[in-house]
């Protein structure tokens, strides 16, 4: 079923990862109601083992997520004829009401730029502000920055091709602010291969999301106080800020890679919240 995923749905190394995680625990969970074969499982089972889950206090999130890897399970085992029906078919999964997505404003993000320059310490200047650049310049997912090759920047036809979310791969557009930044770090580059890594840790391996988290962590912590800092927040807040300027949603939808229009359309949630707050805030009539 993992092979399945990874190959014809061509789902994500994070996706991959976690459906096994959460396959194994269920595995264990049917191993202590001696549930040996998959034949066996009912719907009373999964039931069962929805209370378990919510027993440990998990998310609706993580929940979802769990019976969503449970539902490929056994889909797989029906197509291929292994079960006749599936026990998901009546278990719907809990509703999760979707957050709204955390930005910062373009000030705080101009204030790291200065921060990174003032860091004494910090010996890749050139490469962090290259890293918050591309996150939030071209809105890139903190996988899609890692896999970058130097090959895959463009300066003449100013583009970024992106291996994206599904083994997809797109072209972003690269702004002239950001060619700036880029072609900076690119000109500190001792190993100007097409196919080596755009980014390095201190060791010269690929750079990792754990490294990049880190970095970004650490900015985004001194210019504002939300509770998640991660590199999402500068995809979130390149999303926002684009539809703020009345970007077409269309192109916005090409530019973040989204697969549906209504996964892009959360942000203009986020613009009209924003739109509300001004109003509130400095309206007299508000």
């Amino acid at each position: 079923m993992l092979s399945e995923l990874s190959g014809v749905n061509r789902a994500s190394g994070n996706t991959i990862e976690a459906y096994s995680r959460d396959l194994k625990e269920f595995a264990e969970f049917c191993f202590n109601y001696n549930l040996e074969s998959i034949g066996t499982i009912t719907d009373k089972h999964i039931r069962w083992y929805t209370i378990f889950l919510n027993e440990k206090k998990l998310s609706k999130n993580s929940v979802s997520r769990k019976l969503s890897a449970l539902r490929h399970l056994f889909n797989f085992a029906l197509r291929n004829e292994i079960i006749d029906k599936t026990p998901l078919r009546k278990i719907p999964n809990p509703k999760v009401r979707r957050k709204l997505p955390g930005v910062i404003n373009l000030d705080s993000f101009l204030e790291i730029y200065r921060l990174i320059d003032e860091d004494i310490e910090n010996v890749d200047k050139l490469r962090d502000k290259a890293i918050f650049e591309l996150l939030y310049g071209c809105a890139l997912r903190v996988s899609e920055l890692c896999n970058l090759n130097i090959g895959d920047i463009d300066f003449i036809k100013m583009t970024v091709r992106v291996f994206g979310k599904g083994s997809k791969t797109r072209i972003v557009p690269l702004g002239e602010k950001s060619s700036v930044i880029l072609r900076e770090y690119y000109n500190s580059i001792n190993n100007l291969s097409n196919t080596s890594p755009l980014f390095l840790k201190i060791n010269s391996q690929r750079i990792d999301r754990f490294t990049v988290y880190s970095i970004v962590n650490k900015f985004l912590g001194k210019v504002t106080d939300m509770d998640k800092k991660s590199p999402h927040v500068l995809r979130h807040s390149a999303a926002t800020h684009m539809l703020d300027n009345e970007a077409d949603i269309m192109a916005v939808k090409e530019i973040l890679g989204h697969e549906n229009l209504s996964t892009t359309q959360i942000y203009t949630h986020v613009s009209i919240e924003r739109l509300k707050k001004s109003y509130k805030k400095a309206h007299p009539k508000s």
